[in-house]
């Protein structure tokens, strides 16, 4: 029987730095104020630190998390929309669904127990212990550990988690280990990274509502994610 198999993306903002308790922005920022030799490399450093604060599930949040059944080629991408009118919709194979974040993080948790194999590009490192952390913060339990290994030998056979950039980057034995970008250039496929909006950019387009384009982009991630792993799979898996 084949293991079903679930394409994983997530897109996170930072909270204002400005919402923290002063012990909270102080724990952030002393290191900054140690390295920094004048006012403005300090002003610089802060900046660049609150431009990031959405990397960290303890100064950031979820705002989508797009999944991709890799074998039905069907995705849903569940968003947060607060103050809005959008409802869920229906566009070529996605289903767009506006949710809060425990609501989210509540159906990813389900509709994994349907599935074995997990598949992200740099999931191990920032997805996967996202995804566990938020629930935590939510008193929300994962149905399953896709932190538990690195190595997919280790991993149990129910929670295979196959993070692409280990795998592609032969668990960082090659120099430069490269973006999604970089990799589905090379390998001819089309890359999400060339449209109006970037990783990077999701916090500003949040603040602008643009709650459905954030979720598009998750969606574009995930094709790519999914023709990248089946490159893999083809070519390269042993």
């Amino acid at each position: 029987m084949q293991a079903a198999k679930l394409i994983i993306d997530i897109e996170t903002i930072g909270h204002d730095f400005d919402s923290f308790d002063s012990a909270t922005q102080d724990n952030l920022t002393r290191w900054i104020k140690q390295e920094s030799e004048t006012d403005e490399e300090y002003q610089i450093a802060l900046q660049n630190l609150k431009d990031g604060l959405g990397f960290s599930p303890l100064t950031g949040e979820i705002v989508a998390i797009g999944v991709y059944d890799y074998h039905q080629e069907k995705g849903v991408v569940y968003f947060q929309a607060p103050e809005s009118s959008l409802t869920e919709t229906v566009e070529g194979n996605f289903t767009y669904k506006p949710m809060s974040e425990p609501a989210m993080l509540d159906a990813f948790w389900k509709g994994a127990l349907k599935y074995q194999h997990f598949i992200t590009f740099n999931g191990r490192q920032f997805d996967a212990p996202f995804l566990s952390l938020r629930s935590a913060v939510h008193n929300i339990r994962p149905t399953k550990d896709l932190n538990r290994a690195r190595y997919l030998y280790q991993m149990s056979p129910d929670a295979i988690h196959i993070d692409l950039l280990d795998q592609l980057s032969f668990y960082g034995a090659v120099r430069r280990k490269g973006t999604l970008h970089l990799y589905t250039r090379a390998m001819g496929i089309k890359s999400p990274k060339t449209g109006e909006l970037e990783g990077d950019q999701v916090g500003e387009f949040f603040k602008q509502k643009k709650y459905l384009e954030i979720a598009k982009y998750n969606a574009g991630d995930l094709i790519a994610t999914a023709e990248l792993y089946k490159r893999w799979e083809n070519f390269l898996r042993f």
